[in-house]
């Protein structure tokens, strides 16, 4: 499927536009797909005629690009929802909210009850249809709300405005079927569906003539990708090798694999790959197997902890970093000393930390024995500190090294700076100047600041 029966309604938009100077502004919740999704919104707003600004008072569409994976993204949204009424009661401006969020009808029944004024909802399967869906708004003055409840076909062909001139991210596969029981985005995202390896290397190979040294590969388990034999590619492994191929390219990343899917032949092409970053994330989630298995995360602390050997033995200079979800129901204190334990003995480089919240519709939902929040902030802040640890002590080796990196921009925590990021995913700050922005150069790191590396420039 691609976006041809939409072409009609893009240039019936742009005349609309014509002259007009119109502004659209997309915020975007959530993760790198929410990410990707967005420069792809971006991209047919562009070719409607819009122009994209910041300051969302001068915005005569707002794009709202939700996800749901923790209960305060619901509570954001509704902020931002009561933030923007005034500007449709002052200048009519066309409201539009997407994402995961949207395919939850009881988010939807909220938003049609609570927030009439919102001019379209439309779902994850349903983006490319947002043309037809904003010239059906503004012709007919009417709410239109675009949602399929079935699993969306691959869409290709979308333009895309990219939000960064060194580094990009590329989706290689929708959708999940592995059904943890925390989680909400098989029901939001749908099964797994996988692009085909001739549009993914096309984008590749268009992203490098256009100066782009580094790529992410997303999905929500990239490892279980499934190539339909063409270009020799099958599964997640040959696709590595083949993106390495590309000239231009410098780094690949991908995020997010699954433990249980991390078969000898990926450890191998990361091994074998020398533009892949050998920093992995690995998300564990809980250190506890009897957790785990609550969970549905089909994998054991001991196959966790063996995993990690494996690719550390067999991956020089590899890096790890993981998700946790402290205060899963039922979590006693041993289970969260046992996520304590891995911890202390995976000595990960970056650890992202999350309290369990209850998304309506998952099985966790329904457990007994759900943790109260003041047990879920003290193992919280417990973790915290092991983490924090962990990081000052693994900082310390990179001071005196020489890195690699390729130079993303300005620093967002200091103007005055440039920064990029090292194979291991740590930040670097250090100065120069804006030429520099996109290229691939050698930094030496002379200290270390927590969150943070200083270097300067070899």
């Amino acid at each position: 499927m691609n976006i041809e029966n939409q072409e009609d309604f893009i240039e019936k938009v742009s005349k609309l536009n014509d002259g007009k100077n119109m502004k659209y502004s997309v915020y975007t919740m959530g993760c790198q797909l929410n990410e990707n999704d967005s420069e792809k919104i971006s991209g047919m707003m562009e070719k409607m005629k819009y122009s994209n600004t910041t300051k969302i008072e001068e915005a005569d569409c707002i794009i709202f690009n939700t996800c749901c994976v923790r209960e305060n993204a619901e509570d954001k949204l509704f902020g931002k929802l009561g933030e923007v009424k005034k500007y449709k009661e002052l200048k009519g401006t066309i409201i539009a909210i997407c994402g995961c969020m949207m395919q939850e009808k009881h988010i939807v029944e909220k938003i049609k009850k609570s927030y009439p004024f919102v001019d379209i909802i439309f779902g994850t399967h349903t983006i490319h249809k947002l043309p037809e869906d904003l010239y059906t708004a503004l012709c007919s003055n009417k709410n239109v709300i675009d949602i399929l409840d079935i699993d969306g076909e691959v869409i290709e062909g979308l333009p895309i405005k990219r939000n960064d001139r060194a580094k990009a991210s590329v989706t290689i596969m929708n959708g999940c079927n592995n059904f943890c029981t925390y989680c909400i985005v098989p029901y939001v995202r749908g099964r797994e569906r996988s692009r085909s390896p001739e549009n993914i290397i096309n984008e590749i190979e268009e992203l490098a003539r256009a100066g782009y040294k580094e790529i992410t590969l997303l999905g929500q388990n990239v490892n279980s990708y499934k190539g339909n034999g063409s270009l020799g590619i099958t599964k997640f492994s040959e696709l590595l090798r083949a993106v390495n191929k590309i000239n231009g390219i410098e780094k690949i990343r991908f995020i997010s694999p699954h433990p249980k899917d991390f078969t000898d032949d990926v450890i191998d092409a990361i091994r074998d790959c020398d533009k892949v970053c050998k920093m992995i994330h690995l998300p564990l989630q809980s250190g506890s197997s009897e957790v785990l298995k609550k969970m549905n995360r089909k994998y054991t602390k001991e196959q966790y902890l063996n995993l990690v050997h494996k690719m550390k033995s067999r991956i020089p200079n590899l890096t790890l970093s993981t998700d946790i979800i402290v205060g899963f129901p039922e979590e006693t204190e041993e289970d969260f000393k046992d996520t304590l334990d891995v911890v202390d003995k995976v000595n990960f480089e970056q650890v992202f930390m999350f309290i369990y919240s209850r998304r309506v519709g998952t099985p966790a939902d329904k457990m007994e024995k759900q943790i109260p929040d003041e047990v879920k902030h003290e193992r919280f802040n417990r973790l915290k500190s092991l983490v924090e640890s962990k990081i000052v002590e693994n900082n310390k080796k990179y001071i005196g090294t020489i890195q690699d990196i390729i130079v993303e921009g300005r620093s967002k925590t200091n103007n005055n700076m440039l920064t990029g990021r090292t194979d291991s995913n740590k930040v670097i700050n250090f100065e120069g100047d804006d030429s520099l922005i996109g290229k691939a150069i050698k930094i030496k790191i002379i200290s270390e600041h927590m969150w943070y590396l200083k270097g300067e420039v070899v």
